[in-house]
């Protein structure tokens, strides 16, 4: 019975679901330090990451480690931050991130990225308190490093939500 019970759990574990613990405040408010979440593995294998989505990914620079941010820039589209707003291509209006804290003021500014094909720039919603692609030796994760899409946090158990 508990030869079968781990066989069953392996299986989930490596197979359907990934799980992810953020460590620090990067991903504020929507996901705050300490909480541990559920990805599911099977998010990718017949689409693709969409903006806005929060992805469980290899981090470029150390593939030991998972890391939990949110899919910005898509394959092939330039990224450019200026006066603390993203655009993305050519457009003329900022991208619209209603996730982001409010009164929040970018400390950073005038980066450009130009994402390659089959890879993502991502950032963390606490922009000013998060170690992400604007500072990564490796800027972009590649799609075979998204381990899953971030589905909902479970712990503490008074924080129990869906991930948006």
């Amino acid at each position: 019975m508990f030869v079968c019970a781990f066989a069953i759990a392996f299986i989930i574990d490596n197979f359907f679901i990934v799980n992810a613990t953020v460590p620090t405040g990067s991903m504020q408010n929507t996901i705050m330090a300490g909480d541990r979440m559920i990805g599911w593995r099977l998010s990718y294998k017949m689409s693709e990451p969409e903006r806005g989505d929060v992805i469980i990914f290899k981090y470029p620079d150390d593939p030991s480690q998972k890391y939990v941010k949110r899919v910005i820039g898509l394959p092939g589209e330039t990224v450019t931050i200026t006066k603390g707003n993203i655009y993305i291509n050519d457009d003329t209006e900022p991208l619209v991130e209603d996730y982001l804290p409010e009164n929040w003021v970018w400390k950073n500014d005038g980066f450009t990225f130009i994402v390659p094909q089959d890879c993502y720039f991502v950032l963390g919603d606490n922009r000013n308190n998060s170690h992400d692609a604007r500072s990564w030796t490796n800027t972009y994760v590649t799609k075979d490093a998204i381990l899953g899409k971030a589905l909902f946090c479970y712990w503490p158990l008074d924080s129990i939500k869906k991930i948006d």
